[in-house]
């Protein structure tokens, strides 16, 4: 069973996956499928003059990071970039790929590592309760938030549970 740590303060916990995300494409089935399939059980609902889904995004991030290497192999300079969508991620990875003016600048070649991205998203949570909460999933972790009913964190924890990529 996932174990959700308690923080001090406004209720919070955070369960650390063993082993992170291998890539942006496994990261963002697991939360599509979250928002499209609702196993949360959330509901919609009208605040402040506006219809909201059951789930939906607050906020995302994807930063990408890159090595350049002179000639002869050796590095040559770091960058990373950050993006808020998943489309500006892989455009905006191609465009540092081929940007000759950032080579010059860096005197080398820049090189992707994927293995040092990292991803963020922050989803809004209706509670079939009434209750509002925030669920942010990263390359290497799950944080439940902001919640006051610890009915809450165990369904959390058991969606957690049934989700391969989040032990």
């Amino acid at each position: 069973m996932s174990s959700f740590n308690q923080r001090p303060g406004t209720k919070s916990a955070v369960h650390y996956l063993k082993t992170p995300f291998p890539d942006l494409p496994a990261f963002d089935s697991v939360v599509r499928s979250l928002i499209r399939n609702n196993p949360l059980g959330c509901t919609s609902y009208y605040y402040r003059r506006k219809n909201h889904p059951p789930i939906e995004k607050v906020r995302e991030m994807y930063t990408a990071k890159f090595l350049y290497e002179d000639t002869d192999g050796k590095r040559a300079g770091a960058g990373q970039e950050t993006y808020n969508s998943v489309d500006g991620y892989q455009y905006g990875i191609a465009a540092v790929l081929s940007h000759m003016a950032n080579f010059a600048a860096h005197t080398g070649k820049a090189r992707h590592i994927p293995t040092q991205d990292l991803f963020s998203v922050i989803l809004n949570c209706h509670d079939s309760g009434g209750e509002i909460y925030f669920l942010a999933l990263a390359r290497d972790r799950v944080t439940v938030a902001s919640y006051e009913d610890d009915a809450i964190r165990k369904m959390v924890e058991a969606w957690t549970d049934s989700v391969p990529a989040l032990a």
